[in-house]
């Protein structure tokens, strides 16, 4: 019987060096692999080339990785509210290419089913068209994108069990099913990790096939970039 499980993040991490690839899941700082991100922090690689939706805060999510100073590009959607991520940035310390959010995830589905390119009309008119071919559609122009290569895939699952069948809970399935399988090695860490037949096959939302390594994760923060209340 398959097991893909492996014991601490040090294992799951296996093979990571300085300059390779990763894409990270998550929106915002829902369903980031904390773990993960943590461990990348206190370790001595640096010069990633980080793939991810967002950029966390200063203190939490990718805002680490900033804050130690382990990127050198950044490929991401929303900038957000990381103020040394922004220094970084504005001093060209730092590579940022900046990607519509549906492009970048379907640039992660792309590489996920091994399609090398597709056509989008986002972005059209627009510096990001820059230096890409252009192709007429019905009537409308299409920027032609490829998908991405890299070397790791690290996403966070609610549930998973040995094989690396995954469940995401709530708004926590967003980039995170897009990533698995869309790097060489993707590696899935879960809040609760369970034997091999314990899980409805009708509820897993990423089936193991694309998942190399899966742990049990801890100590969970699960932060909200910008809580907003009402007083009553």
């Amino acid at each position: 019987m398959i097991r893909k499980k492996v014991d601490t993040v040090a294992e799951a991490l296996e093979g990571i060096q300085s300059g390779m690839t990763l894409m990270l899941g998550g929106f915002g700082l829902c369903g980031i692999p904390e773990n993960l991100i943590k461990a990348l922090a206190a370790s001595s690689y640096k010069n990633f080339c980080c793939i991810s939706a967002n950029v966390g805060v200063d203190d939490f999510g990718l805002g680490l990785l900033f804050g130690t100073q382990k990127v050198k590009k950044m490929i991401g959607s929303y900038v957000g509210e990381n103020q040394e991520f922004e220094r970084q940035m504005l001093s060209a310390e730092i590579e940022v290419i900046l990607t519509p959010m549906g492009t970048l995830a379907e640039k992660c589905r792309a590489a996920q089913m091994g399609i090398p390119a597709f056509y989008t009309p986002a972005g059209y008119g627009t510096e990001v068209a820059q230096t890409k071919e252009i192709r007429e559609f019905n009537g409308k122009n299409h920027l032609l994108e490829t998908a991405f290569a890299s070397d790791f895939s690290l996403v966070k699952a609610w549930k998973g069990d040995e094989a690396g069948n995954l469940i995401f809970k709530g708004t926590a399935r967003n980039f995170n099913p897009l990533m698995c399988g869309a790097s060489k090695i993707t590696v899935a860490e879960v809040e609760e990790l369970v034997p091999v037949g314990s899980l409805d096959p009708n509820q897993i939302h990423t089936p193991g096939i694309f998942v190399d390594r899966i742990f049990q994760g801890d100590h969970y923060e699960k932060r909200i970039e910008r809580r907003t209340v009402q007083n009553t």
